[in-house]
């Protein structure tokens, strides 16, 4: 029995007409070091009004065991319940333009029918391009510039950007596949992916989620405000700085990082010299551990 795409999804009818807007995508489950896309997704929520336009069936797509809600109990009895959403919501940037965020956890059953769905509601409201974000674990040092994987359907969506030097197989995430399925049906879509120190891969790094940004608003043309994002990104540099510069081991990681970095980025302008490079770096392994283990060390409080 063929199953309808329109079964997981409820869609608000009052929509106003959203032709040639853009359709912003960050799960929660996926590999997002620092929070990066979180951070981001949250950002645009406080910065700008906006309202649920369509509602996913997260009892079909969701496995609960694998991802349990949190439930408050008090005293004695259950207090509240933190039920999943996995929504779009319509939001209009600083000058007026629509733009959607479809965002919530990663669905764990029916992913070629989800994106189906999706398909569907860009179709119905003349969606023009899809992007997706995140964060990704990278053996690099916090005080050089961050480095992005930009990717897309057509190279002409994402520009410049330095290329990964071969090709590799990772497990597949919901947003890597929607992206590869728009692209399989002639549509538009580009996926960035921030380079996050290691050693700061399991907190949030504001820093990441800036560099998103300025990704996003390139590749879609939306206006974003940022200052409030960047005076997080600022704080948190400062606090980092601040372990830095109280454990003589972690500064020696860090300038063991900046090495490395400093090497790729030489080399990255000699194409035939890099595949050299890449063979005598150092892994993030080797250099983020002890770094890693410092953090982890640290009260919670700091």
């Amino acid at each position: 029995m063929a199953r309808d795409p329109e079964d997981l999804v409820e869609v608000d009818s009052d929509t106003p007409d959203l032709d040639g807007s853009v359709l912003l995508v960050n799960f929660d489950g996926f590999v997002d070091a620092g929070s990066a896309g979180k951070l981001l997704v949250e950002h645009l929520l406080e910065r700008f009004d906006n309202r649920v336009v369509a509602t996913f069936d997260v009892d079909r797509l969701i496995d609960y065991r694998s991802r349990r809600p949190i439930m408050t109990y008090s005293t004695d009895r259950w207090e509240s319940y933190q039920a999943p959403a996995l929504e779009v919501r319509l939001l209009h940037d600083a000058l007026g333009a629509p733009f959607l965020i479809l965002t919530g956890p990663e669905p764990d059953h029916e992913w070629e029918l989800f994106i189906q769905a999706v398909t569907a509601l860009m179709d119905r409201w003349g969606v023009r391009l899809a992007a997706n974000f995140h964060g990704i674990p990278m053996g690099a040092p916090h005080t050089r510039a961050l480095g992005v994987t930009a990717h897309g359907t057509r190279p002409e969506l994402i520009g410049e950007h330095q290329q990964m030097p071969n090709n590799l197989q990772v497990p597949a995430s919901i947003g890597a596949l929607l992206e590869f399925r728009l692209g399989e049906a002639g549509r538009d879509a580009v996926g960035f992916a921030a380079h996050v120190p290691h050693y700061l891969a399991q907190t949030s790094y504001p820093t990441a989620a800036v560099t998103l940004l300025e990704h996003v608003v390139r590749a879609t043309g939306l206006s974003l405000p940022d200052d409030s994002l960047r005076e997080s990104a600022r704080r948190a540099a400062v606090e980092i700085d601040r372990q830095v510069n109280e454990s003589a081991e972690v500064a020696d990681v860090v300038r063991a990082l900046e090495r490395q970095y400093d090497t790729f980025a030489e080399a990255a302008a000699k194409p035939s010299l890099l595949s050299d490079v890449l063979e005598q770096m150092p892994t993030a392994d080797e250099l983020g551990d002890q770094f890693e283990q410092f953090l982890a060390e640290q009260s919670p409080n700091e």
